[in-house]
């Protein structure tokens, strides 16, 4: 196939995930200087890889799609797709493999599959449910601002059960920039009245973490498949291990700003 990359796949992507499931990678990035003053007065969350474990399903369903074709995926270019807006897939994948790779094919594949594993149960992230209802005790209002659609994030949320927690939902179908671009953020913390200033974001994406920051909002990074970037850190972001974690930082905030 000119242009494309045919063969076999060269990842074991379900190993992979097995391997990173029961032992996550470890973050020891020093905790930078934070301004304590703003007071905080809601939480605004991504989505997958933050609260539901799913970035690893989705990697598996690359991975099977890309057999099922005869494509070879590396892990490194399917891994550079893990919190990108899907209308920019096509590009990139165009941009690594050719014009005549078999992008749709591959991409339309790669979402059958998504939507089949969708229907099991989706894995929570450890600590969410905890910080939750934290956030609910201290009377702080959630939204949601996810790069997935809306008829798929609101799926996932209500099968999980946590869908009533957020008192909004912005989608990567609603948004004209996506992530690293504002707009969702800015959409989301809107939404709750409240200014991006006096919003805490729970990001594990390093566009995630570049959308919540230029929106103004203060930003902690749980990153879940990919380490924090050089770009990313230096905006002076926390960068913790584990929902829980940033449970421990927000209620430290929480505490001082009042």
């Amino acid at each position: 196939m000119a242009g494309g990359k045919v063969g076999r796949v060269d990842f074991d992507f379900t190993h992979a995930a097995r391997a990173m499931n029961a032992n996550p990678p470890r973050y020891a990035v020093p905790l930078p200087d934070l301004d304590l003053s703003p007071t905080l007065h809601a939480a605004i969350f991504d989505m997958d890889g933050l609260m539901l474990d799913t970035e690893r399903i989705a990697l598996g369903c690359w991975h099977d799609a890309a057999c099922a074709l005869g494509l070879t995926l590396t892990r490194e270019d399917a891994l550079g797709m893990v919190g990108m807006h899907s209308s920019k897939a096509p590009a990139y994948l165009a941009g690594l493999y050719g014009p005549d790779f078999p992008v749709r094919a591959l991409i339309d594949a790669t979402h059958q599959r998504y939507l089949a594993a969708m229907e099991q149960p989706i894995p929570l992230k450890a600590g969410l449910i905890d910080l939750l209802d934290w956030l609910a005790r201290e009377q702080l209002p959630c939204a949601v601002a996810t790069s997935t659609r809306r008829r798929i994030a609101e799926h996932h949320l209500d099968a999980v059960g946590i869908l009533p927690r957020f008192r909004h939902t912005v989608c990567g179908d609603e948004i004209e920039h996506p992530k690293p671009a504002p707009d969702i953020y800015l959409k989301a913390a809107g939404l709750l009245g409240v200014a991006p200033e006096h919003c805490v974001v729970f990001e594990d994406s390093n566009f995630g973490v570049q959308a919540a920051h230029a929106a103004g909002c203060r930003v902690i990074m749980v990153p879940d498949m990919l380490p924090p970037r050089p770009e990313t850190l230096a905006l002076g972001m926390p960068v913790v291990n584990s929902l829980a974690e940033a449970h421990a930082l927000t209620s430290t905030w929480l505490a001082a700003s009042r």
